[in-house]
């Protein structure tokens, strides 16, 4: 079985790589399935007190969803995708160890949501974050509920209608990526602070992920809701679908000349 997401073990640390370089890290289902083996692992290990999340190459932490997959949806299965999201999602929101994502290039979409869904963020001064999910035909509903947690509505509002993405220091200024070091210091740097979180005291920081877990369940479950019932009537029509090819198209033209 091919290795889309790696583990290595430094200390108490566990490290996960998003392994499909070649698609910067783009996601597709046996991706978002093997990330809930990994962590469902880590989470079990009583030697992992941390977990850090990264992505393979120079270039992307996670690129987003992989349009070559979701071109073909349908609305049944496109429901079924946003459960594959809701399993991903409750892994991350559900670990009572410290996660930290190392942001070792652009983060987009899905990505970005997953990023969001760390605890602690680390990356360099090139990295790029944002929602573009509306340029290629996706209608957004897991992405504006995790940035209004922690951004409120008003730039919520502004990055998912106009699929803005985000420079490093802007998402710095806002407290999205926590620390920006030297790109070569991404990982070191994550790594020496999951360490740092592996050595607390473990009850209390169980209780504390719990405790942010539980205030943010409500709106988490009705964004899911939401997602399947939007995810439905944009597949039905057939836009996402017409979308995404000329977005592809586009790409593929950029690309060629």
């Amino acid at each position: 079985m091919t290795d889309f997401v790696l583990v290595r073990v430094e200390g108490r640390t566990s490290i996960l790589t998003l392994n499909r370089p070649e698609v910067l890290n783009a996601w597709h289902a046996p991706m978002r399935a093997q990330l809930v083996e990994r962590l469902d692992a880590a989470e079990a290990d009583p030697a992992i007190g941390a977990i850090v999340l990264t992505g393979a190459g120079q270039r992307a932490f996670g690129a987003g969803q992989d349009l070559n997959e979701t071109k073909t949806f349908d609305a049944d299965r496109a429901e079924d995708w946003m459960g594959e999201w809701e399993r991903l999602y409750d892994r991350l929101r559900s670990l009572s160890k410290p996660l930290v994502i190392a942001l070792n290039g652009v983060a987009a979409g899905s990505a970005f949501q997953v990023a969001l869904l760390g605890d602690i963020r680390i990356g360099h001064p090139g990295v790029t974050m944002g929602q573009p999910e509306i340029n290629s035909g996706i209608a957004s509903v897991t992405g504006p509920w995790i940035m209004k947690e922690m951004l409120g509505l008003a730039r919520t509002t502004e990055l998912t209608l106009t699929g803005r993405m985000m420079d490093a220091q802007e998402c710095h200024a806002i407290g999205l990526i926590s620390r920006l070091v030297p790109q070569d210091q991404v990982l070191p740097a994550a790594l020496a602070l999951a360490n740092e979180l592996a050595a607390k005291p473990p009850v209390a920081m169980r209780l504390n992920k719990a405790r942010f877990r539980e205030v943010t369940e409500a709106g988490f479950r009705e964004c899911i809701a939401a997602g399947i019932r939007n995810q439905r009537e944009a597949y039905a029509t057939g836009e996402p679908a017409r979308m995404m090819e000329e977005f592809l198209a586009k790409r593929a033209a950029r690309k060629a000349g």
